[in-house]
Parts: C-alpha cells; structure tokens; sequence
C-alpha cells in the first residue's frame, strides 16, 4: 500500500506539472513559425501555416493562419482563423478581411486583398505579411493586428495561353496617338473568344475611340440612357487562334492633363458545361509625359 500511494503521489506531481507548463505555454506568444513547404509539383493545391495569434483585453483569442494557392496562373491568398472567448459555450464561427504583401527574397512581387488573388510569380519560398481584422459569428470576438507566415511553393509558373502587345509605350499630353494592340492565343487551350478591354483616367479627360467594328465605348446608366464611357473600349473578339493573332487599332486623344491607358484581357477555357472557365491577362500599360 506504501508504494502505491508514493505512485500516486509522484503521478499527481506529474500531472500538475504538466498543467502548469501547458498554461504558462497558453499565455506565451506563439513562437516564430519555419518556413511550410509544398509537396512536389503536381496539381494545384493549397498551402497554410499557421501565422499569429491576436489576443483581446477580454481573453479573446483568434489564431490565424495563412494560405497560399499555386498551381493555377494566379496566386490565391486567404486568412482562415478559429476564434475563441473565455466562458463562451458557442463555437464561433471567423470572418477574416484586410490586406496581404508577399515578399520573396525581400523583393515585393505580389499583394492585395483578402481574400485575393494575384498573377502567380513561381515558386520560391515567400514571406507572406497580412493586416488582418477577425471577426466571429455571432458576436463576441473582434480583433485587429498583423500576422506573418513564410511558405515555400513548389509549382512551376504556368505558360500563359494569351498576351497582348502594343507598339508604343508612351503618350504625349494634348495630342491625339494610334495605337496599334496585338492579342495573341498561344495555346491550343481555351477557344477563339475573347474580351479585351481598354481603360484611360476619366478625371484626365482622356477620350479613347475606335472605327473597329468590334468594339464599341462602353454603355453606361439605366434605360433608355445612351450615355457612354469615352475613356473606355471593349473589344469582344471571337476568332484567335495560335499562329493568328487578332489586331486592334484605336485613337487616344489627352488633354493638358496626362493619362495612362491601361489593358486587359479575358478569355474562355471551356470545360464542358462548367460555369467557372477561363481567366484574365494584365496587357501593357501606355505611359503619358
């Protein structure tokens, strides 16, 4: 009987000890998190690691984590979190929102909302920083603060199925310049459609226009408003094809004051009757002196 209470009296020991350091661990931040590595390249998939705790004067807790997507043209970053509050008997539910910068050998190459996306630069490994506010459903935990992850993507950088050339790269204010745009499909992915659209500074004055018949200035108001965006032109193209790409020509007119022109395109990539194929492309950017 000795020995088994001096049993049990060293487990209870054991057992407080614990308790103790696991408690004294609960309050500690969380310790810096090493670098998360992908799989080997394969399909596409998504990364997380765990990024930071943010703590309220209340006891509120929410332990966010951060995630990348690779695998796809674009790089998919988002912020899950599971939040917590002292004696709540609920399980909350985390709404995350605010901003992300991805750096990759302490170069920015990529930054945006969250949840976002951006064009994916391939793989390396990221140092990824968000400004995150966390709320919980239903009410009770609501937190702000910035959290940090580095995540290593393996995936490589997928060749682009479009682009899009243009033959000047810069504007003169007060004049009107012809540029000429090649789209082309480089790919036997996808279909010979496409959108592509053209956009100047409306507060500039920048008045952009075009004779060809496959395009036309935006309509803009509700019925019967024939109003129209000048700054603007949308292209619906339907007939590229790799080996002969579609060339549009337009006229842009500035004021005394400059703007940019900005491009992009979009274009389908059927998968039966899937509703959400495709992508978009940044085109070039037409400076202005």
């Amino acid at each position: 009987m000795a020995v088994r209470r001096r049993t049990l009296r060293i487990l209870t020991g054991a057992a407080a000890a614990s308790v103790a350091l696991a408690s004294t661990a609960w309050s500690r931040p969380a310790p810096p998190q090493p670098a998360v590595r992908a799989p080997a390249a394969g399909a596409a998939a998504t990364l997380c690691a765990p990024a930071g705790v943010l703590r309220g004067d209340d006891g509120e807790r929410a332990a966010v984590s951060l995630c990348a997507g690779s695998g796809t043209p674009v790089m998919a970053v988002s912020a899950p979190a599971t939040c917590r509050r002292p004696g709540a008997s609920v399980r909350y539910a985390c709404l995350t929102s605010g901003t992300w910068t991805a750096r990759r050998d302490g170069a920015r190459v990529a930054s945006g909302t969250l949840p976002g996306s951006q064009p994916y630069p391939g793989p390396g490994t990221y140092d990824v920083t968000a400004t995150v506010h966390v709320r919980s459903a239903p009410d009770g935990v609501d937190l702000r603060g910035t959290v940090r992850a580095t995540l290593t993507l393996t995936a490589p950088k997928q060749r682009p199925t479009h682009r899009v050339e243009v033959d000047r790269t810069t504007l003169s204010r007060g004049s009107t310049t012809t540029l000429t745009y090649r789209v082309y499909r480089d790919s036997e992915q996808g279909d010979g459609s496409a959108r592509f659209g053209l956009i100047g500074e409306e507060s500039t004055g920048v008045r952009i226009s075009t004779e060809d018949a496959r395009c036309v200035n935006p309509l803009v108001g509700s019925h019967p408003s024939k109003a129209r965006l000048t700054h603007s032109v949308d292209c619906a193209l339907t007939d590229l094809q790799p080996g002969r790409p579609a060339t549009v020509r337009v006229r842009v007119t500035t004021a005394a004051t400059c703007s940019t022109v900005v491009s992009k395109l979009g274009y389908w990539t059927p998968r039966g009757q899937a509703l959400y194929t495709g992508g978009m492309v940044e085109g070039p950017t037409v400076g202005c002196d």
